[in-house]
């Protein structure tokens, strides 16, 4: 299926200093923090990196399990929130609760919760945080 790559450096001290990240293929890049990461500077971070992956992955992933089973997807929008916490060891990622909303035609609110769970637990991004508690709250709105 292929492999993909990113690259990230980090200049100076903890406080400090400053790390820049690099996505060749997708042309973009991005600088972070100290204050980024653990406060509320401006700016990106690791974590909303994560965020934007697992949304991303879970949106394509249940679109296509749903498209695969006949049904007309016409969006899903995935929004991340990933819980920086820290235990003895240092910083962790405790949780990650994805809010779904999807536009799905002709599929019953059961159904439409089924599917979403299914893309939770078969989504690849998923599957890297095995152990990390992730959970879903889901609604299917179809559009008029």
């Amino acid at each position: 299926m292929g492999k993909q790559q990113a690259n990230a450096t980090w200049t100076g001290s903890l406080k400090e200093g400053a790390g820049q990240f690099n996505l060749p293929k997708g042309n973009h890049t991005g600088q972070f923090t100290f204050e980024t990461r653990f406060e509320d500077g401006n700016g990106t971070n690791p974590e909303e990196l994560v965020g934007a992956a697992l949304s991303s992955c879970f949106s394509m992933f249940l679109s296509a399990i749903l498209g695969k089973d006949d049904f007309t997807v016409n969006s899903i929008s995935s929004n991340a929130t990933v819980t920086l916490d820290k235990d003895d060891n240092g910083p962790l990622i405790t949780s990650i609760h994805l809010d779904v909303k999807g536009d799905v035609d002709s599929i019953s609110n059961d159904d439409f919760q089924s599917y979403v769970e299914k893309a939770k637990n078969g989504c690849p991004i998923s599957r890297l945080y095995q152990g990390t508690s992730i959970t879903v709250s889901a609604n299917n709105v179809v559009s008029a």
